[in-house]
């Protein structure tokens, strides 16, 4: 009951457990059904236990697992209890019975993650005790890039059950950059035609001077993004798609050239990019480009239900709209000060646009440049100051920065780290990461929805790569955004670590690529592949 991650709000232990046996039956009231099927479903699979549904809670009397809601508890807030009667687990919601039946899995111990039990005869029991649990915050993120490396079907709903086990609720889906379109748009067919694959693909920085000289690409179908969808909320997680705009966008350009700055270059030599960094080829700032965009995010909303939708705004170079006469007579027209109003321009557009549609923008920090609509949130990732600044101006904020949350960066200073990039950030750096800047006043504060941990995939080839760089980082990111942590300086980091030792177990069962608290593998190196690794710690911003 101590190896819990995230770590509950409060446990209370007593003498005993429950014992599961062929007898065992599992009840489920109508408003979390589906829950009963997810926890029937794993629970049959590692024990080989039938856990025959029961017709009401009485039927789980003893040896049994009830799963009801109560209406005092808060949405996300559950209460777990053990006894002689059997395990009861309820919910404000079916959400709050889903994370408490996660905190159940774990209390069946390792092997209750695996696919197929490793023996008839082992006993299952889950120990007497009281746990009653809620998050810190509503936002509790993964950002996958799928872009720079494309992550199969299979491959993004194995992460969804993954986050899933750490109580992470929501998915941010990094669908398009300058590598790779990676959704299907029916009325823009070419965008997964030519802009879902490259040629080759840098392998290492981009200041390697290695190449993997083969085609790279894939998508996913209209029909797989349901599926994602579905299979998400299943696991009551959101799933937030990111269409990138107007920068980071070579690859939409490479499949309709007339997107792109037809004034300045030829746009129609451009191909999906092949190496890593920002791309200067980026959207005109027309009305047909704006236009196109729109019927993009009319398809985006029809196959994602979430209250937000990232529209990314970073990291958008100006050099071609400086040079542009289009451009310039865009900026004269509007009466803007630069290109740096021309970009705030077109994010308010979509801002209007989305809100009008009952949706809510979220972007890059660099979003805050030139002013936002109301409704609109930020994801600060450049450091603390992008969320502080629109907490303060009443925007809700993503806390994410890269000093502390992006998995990419390396998570050992020596030699042997494969690909090595940015800075050193350890588990226990992680750990230390406080999504609330103290310049906060309470109420500034109440705009922090949460944080996320952002893994971008330049130098992740593979799941085991991505598995590498998420774990363990991930289930520290997991705690900072569920659990109610004391201040960075006096938390039990030991404890942590402690708790970590039954996790990596239920990890192994899971599958997943991890990299051991001793040290890496000989098969997770990568000699020879050149990183970009930043010594000394991030700056504080």
């Amino acid at each position: 009951m101590s190896e819990l991650i995230p770590a509950p709000r409060s446990v209370v232990a007593g003498p005993g457990e429950v014992r599961l046996t062929a007898y065992s039956q599992l009840y489920a009231d109508t408003a979390t059904e589906g829950v009963g099927h997810w926890l029937r479903t794993v629970l049959r699979e590692a024990t080989g236990l039938p856990l025959h549904e029961g017709r009401e809670l009485d039927d789980t009397d003893g040896d049994g697992i009830g799963l009801q809601l109560d209406p005092e508890l808060g949405p996300e807030e559950y209460r777990l209890v053990s006894d002689s009667s059997g395990v009861l687990v309820e919910g404000g919601s079916a959400a709050g019975v889903f994370w408490g039946a996660q905190t159940l899995r774990q209390l069946l111990g390792p092997d209750a993650y695996r696919r197929a039990p490793l023996s008839r005869d082992r006993a299952w029991a889950v120990p007497h005790v009281t746990i009653e649990d809620a998050p810190r915050f509503r936002w509790r993120g993964l950002m996958l890039d799928v872009s720079r490396h494309f992550m199969p079907k299979d491959g993004v709903l194995r992460y969804l059950d993954l986050m899933a086990a750490h109580k992470l609720n929501v998915f941010h889906f990094h669908l398009t950059d300058d590598q790779g379109w990676r959704i299907e748009i029916k009325r823009h067919p070419k965008l997964t035609e030519t802009g879902s694959w490259r040629e080759r693909t840098k392998f290492g920085h981009r200041a390697s001077p290695l190449w993997e000289e083969k085609p790279h690409g894939g998508y996913y179908t209209q029909d797989d993004i349901r599926e994602i969808v579905a299979y998400a909320a299943e696991r009551h997680i959101a799933v937030v798609p990111e269409i990138d705009i107007p920068g980071h966008s070579q690859a939409a350009i490479a499949a309709y050239p007339e997107l792109g700055n037809t004034d300045v270059i030829d746009t129609t030599s451009l191909s999906v990019w092949d190496n890593w960094g920002v791309s200067h080829n980026v959207l005109a700032p027309t009305d047909n480009t704006l236009r196109f965009y729109e019927g993009v995010f009319e398809e985006v909303l029809e196959l994602f239900p979430s209250e937000f939708i990232h529209v990314g705004g970073d990291e958008c170079a100006k050099e071609q709209w400086k040079e542009s006469p289009t451009a310039q007579a865009r900026i004269r027209d509007l009466g803007l000060a630069d290109e740096d109003e021309l970009q705030s321009w077109f994010i308010r557009h979509f801002d209007n646009w989305l809100t009008a549609r009952g949706r809510r923008l979220i972007g890059w920090d660099e979003i805050l440049e030139g002013g936002l609509a109301p409704g609109a949130a930020v994801s600060s990732w450049r450091g603390y100051q992008g969320g502080i600044t629109a907490a303060q101006a009443g925007h809700d904020v993503v806390m994410c920065p890269e000093q502390y949350v992006y998995l990419d960066h390396r998570q050992d200073g020596g030699a042997d780290e494969p690909v090595p990039i940015g800075y050193v950030r350890t588990l226990e750096d992680v750990y230390s990461f406080e999504p609330v800047p103290p310049q906060l006043t309470p109420d500034q504060a109440r705009h922090v929805l949460g944080t996320q941990a952002n893994l971008w995939t330049e130098v992740m080839e593979d799941h085991a790569r991505v598995d590498y760089q998420a774990f363990p980082r991930l289930a520290a990111v997991a705690e900072v955004a569920w659990s109610a942590l004391p201040a960075p300086a006096e938390r039990d980091f030991a404890a942590f670590e402690q708790r970590m030792t039954t996790h990596y177990r239920r990890l192994d069962a899971l599958g997943v690529a991890y990299r051991p608290p001793t040290g890496l593998l000989p098969w997770q190196r990568r000699p020879g592949v050149l990183g970009r690794p930043i010594e000394g710690a991030p700056p504080n911003v």
